[in-house]
């Protein structure tokens, strides 16, 4: 079967300070970091050697992976297995660059998050300049701060227009129309993000097609909800796919809503569905979507 793995190990450190995150300037101890690189390289290895299904393989850290060697190496060594079909990573953009010579570029890919305030801009732009002339797949997004609106369009600008610019609304904001209209001039799927969508009893492709991986093997249905369904290495957790409705009032983040089978992101995003890269250039959000639930 076609397999996505939503992998997030014990990493919670990150080399920025943004004000909004409470990973920032956090940092993991050396044991902390061992035990990271340990169950890391286990997921890897247990990916690396099964042969049942065909995986994706998003890594989410809750901080900032590929300043970490082994986080770069997995990518590097998940991307040349045949039956990996994409291997992707959330990433700051702020580690080097030529790691990715070894890397199986048709596989792998980057889910970049610019922050204002954390790393010049020119700094940044220039990485993704380096990441285009490698040929690397990968999609660039900021938060919808009303502060970073001026260098998103900036950068907007600046990037080639195949290279597509999310906006991720900022945790808890309320946007007039004025400011969603002012967003989704940057990115215009902004509406998908604007509004929490409503998901209870909704069918999503968690559970099912989808899960959630932790340092320890557990495997859920999604990040957001904490029932489990078994262990990834004892293989309980197979027994338990299924298809099913979502069990929260409503989910706020694109890593879970574009699982939602109610929404149209999977054929919005066929084929970098976990690097957030549309199948298409977007000009305009032309399906209705639903406003706040």
């Amino acid at each position: 079967m076609d397999l996505t793995l939503l992998y997030r190990g014990p990493l919670s450190s990150c080399d920025y300070d943004c004000p909004y995150c409470p990973f920032a300037k956090r940092r993991d101890s050396t044991a902390q970091l061992r035990a990271d690189r340990a169950a890391l390289e286990r997921f890897t290895g247990w990916a690396a050697g099964q042969r049942e299904d065909r995986l994706s393989v998003l890594f989410t850290p809750w901080g900032e992976g590929l300043v970490r060697s082994w986080y770069r190496r997995a990518m590097v060594e998940l991307s040349h297995h045949e039956h990996v079909a994409r291997v992707a990573i959330q990433t700051n953009l702020s580690c080097r660059t030529e790691w990715l010579a070894d890397a199986d570029l048709d596989t792998l890919a980057l889910w970049c998050t610019f922050h204002p305030g954390q790393t010049p801009y020119e700094r940044f732009l220039g990485k993704t300049r380096e990441l285009a002339e490698r040929g690397v797949r990968f999609s660039v997004g900021v938060v919808g701060f009303p502060e970073h609106l001026e260098q998103a369009r900036t950068l907007r600008r600046a990037l080639p227009s195949e290279v597509y610019l999310w906006v991720n609304a900022a945790e808890g904001r309320t946007y007039t129309d004025e400011e969603a209209a002012a967003w989704t001039a940057v990115d215009p799927l902004f509406p998908y993000s604007r509004h929490p969508h409503r998901s209870a009893g909704l069918p999503c492709r968690t559970g099912s097609s989808v899960v959630s991986v932790d340092g320890e093997g557990t495997v859920r249905r999604c990040h957001f909800v904490r029932a489990e369904l078994g262990n990834l290495y004892d293989g309980s957790w197979r027994a338990a796919l299924a298809p099913r409705a979502c069990p929260l009032t409503v989910c706020d983040c694109h890593i879970g809503y574009v699982h939602l089978e109610t929404l149209p992101l999977y054929d919005v995003f066929a084929g970098g569905v976990l690097e957030r890269i549309p199948a298409a250039p977007v000009h305009a959000v032309r399906t209705p979507i639903p406003g706040p639930p």
